[in-house]
This record gives C-alpha cells, structure tokens and sequence, in this order.
C-alpha cells in the first residue's frame, strides 16, 4: 500500500465558533493550527478563511493570502485551498482565491446537493450563540442548495487547469462519481485522480462502511483502481475515525479536522493537532506509515510549493 496522506481541514465553513473554542478563525490562528498539525504528522492542510472579528465563513481572498503566507512560511506542509466555500457564496466567490495564489491543491466539488447542518441547531438556546450571525448560519442551512452545476464545474476545471493546481474532486454520493466519468468522457479532467469521499454530511450518502465499500467499488468500476488514489471524510463523531480506519485498512488516505468533526473522543472536544494524532495512531496501527508532503507531491504529481503565487 501507498503511504498514508493525511489531510487537516482546520475550520471549514460549517463548524460555527458557539460549538467548540477550539476553532481557529483569525488568520494567525489558522495557520498556527496548520503548523501543530504538520508537527502532529499531517501531509496537508485544508483551508477555508473566517472573518477574524466575528468567525463568519469569508471569501476574501486576502484573508487567503494572509493564511497560506503564514503557513508556507512556517512548514512544508501541502496546502489546499477550498473553492467549496460556505452558505451565501457565489460559484465566481468561492473560486477567486485560486487564480490569485496558483495553489498545489484546490478543493473540485462534484455536484450539487443539500447540505444542512441544521440539527445542530436544536443544542442550543439563542443565548448560547457567541456570534450574532450563527443562529440564523445554522437554521438556513435547512434551505441550502450546495451548487456545483456542470457550467460552474467547467469554469473551476478550466480555472485550475490554466494555473496548474491540481484539483481534489470531492464525491458526497456515488452519482458525484459518475459525473467526474463524464467530465473524463467530455475530455475536461483526465486519470489519474485525486478524490476524496465525503460521507456523512446530512443531504448526501451517509457515513457507513457500506457507503464506503460502494464508494469504492464504483470508482474502480469507472476509473480502474490504476486510474485513481482516494480519501474519506468521515463527518462528525465517531465516524470521522471510523472512516480514518476503514480506509488505513483499504488502502486509501485520510481527512480530520474541526471543519467535519470536534470531538477527539466522546464527549471531549479536541485541537486539530489532536485529531491529527488519533489519525496518525490508527493509521500506525494498521502499519500505514505517513506520507511526507514531498512523498506526497510525487503520488499526486503535484507542481511543487515553489510554483504557487504566495
């Protein structure tokens, strides 16, 4: 088997700032958490930027830039800036950072889905809530259309292709599968791939080892298991390390991080770098040594961090 790629997703667009303090939102921050987590045994960071003052999901692509200096300065780790972005955002909103910066690695989500967190919602009192804006953050989800269209798609593809960042095509259902099968068939993305299996978000294929074993076999049948390498999100607890698990054993790669999960065991909420080390545990466990971000710049045939624009 490869040797594992493990991803930190640091704080994401989803998590609000009332569910656990551990969430960095202030650039400092974030790139602080993304230094702890290469020193925990990351291969990469995820990155999503956050009003400093309020925690809010931003894309301001200079609160990017201040984020993904700060890191590159500090460690070697991979970073892979999100065009997934959050609630609110424009397609041309969320993708603006990557022209910008020519990342390694950008986030390609595959299709439009419901994506709502709104459950979550039923925890707290009106009170509770840190920020103003969180409250009604998370009841709209309830009504929240992820879009990621065909015409959105061939903007991002053509987007990274033009700049040489790599896309991680993010697959929350099998019918995302398919639809990267007609991209590769209309001649927009060619093999091999670099995907990651969201499973768990409410509005999408939940997160079981049946989903996914489906998963996996879909995308061999599509692609062949040549064609392609993959990573899972498990999203929320205790899936996030059961799916972490699952594919140590299957022979794909992995993602944590407070963007899908805050919990490090149950009830405890937990740092990124935390969550990191409980991967890095599992993945040891089942004799899958951590890839470095060099060794893992030559399985996914990335550009190198001296080719980006920050």
């Amino acid at each position: 088997m490869d040797k594992l790629i493990l991803t930190a997703a640091l704080t994401g667009a989803i998590t609000v700032p009332t569910q656990t303090p551990h969430l960095p939102y202030r650039p400092e921050d974030i790139a602080a958490d993304a230094v702890a987590c290469a020193q925990a045994g990351a291969t990469a960071v995820h990155i999503h930027a956050r009003d400093p003052e309020t925690g809010r999901p931003s894309s301001d692509p200079e609160l990017f830039g201040e984020i993904v200096t700060r890191i590159k300065r500090r460690c070697d780790a991979i970073i892979c800036i999100t065009t997934g972005g959050g609630m609110g955002m424009t397609p041309q909103e969320r993708l603006r950072a990557i022209p910008l910066y020519k990342p390694e690695l950008a986030t390609f989500n595959l299709g439009s889905i419901n994506f709502s967190m709104h459950p979550v919602g039923r925890r707290y009192k009106p009170e509770d809530y840190k920020f103003d804006w969180e409250q009604a953050y998370v009841e709209g989800t309830k009504d929240f259309i992820f879009r990621n269209t065909f015409g959105d798609m061939e903007v991002f593809v053509s987007t990274m292709r033009e700049h040489r960042t790599r896309p991680e095509f993010e697959a929350y259902d099998v019918g995302h599968l398919h639809n990267l099968a007609f991209l590769a068939k209309s001649g927009l993305v060619e093999p091999p791939y670099w995907m990651q299996f969201v499973l768990g978000v409410l509005g999408a294929l939940v997160a079981t080892p049946e989903s996914l074993v489906t998963m996996k076999l879909t995308a061999d049948r599509l692609f062949g298991p040549e064609n392609y390498r993959w990573s899972v999100i498990g999203v929320g607890y205790p899936m996030e390390f059961q799916m972490a698990a699952m594919a140590s054993m299957m022979g794909g790669h992995v993602r944590v991080g407070l963007e899908d999960n805050i919990y490090v065991q149950r009830g405890e909420l937990g740092t990124n770098a935390q969550l990191v080390e409980r991967a890095v545990r599992i993945a040891l466990e089942f004799e899958r040594e951590i890839a470095t971000p060099d060794e893992a710049r030559g399985m996914l045939g990335l550009k190198g961090k001296d080719a980006v624009d920050f």
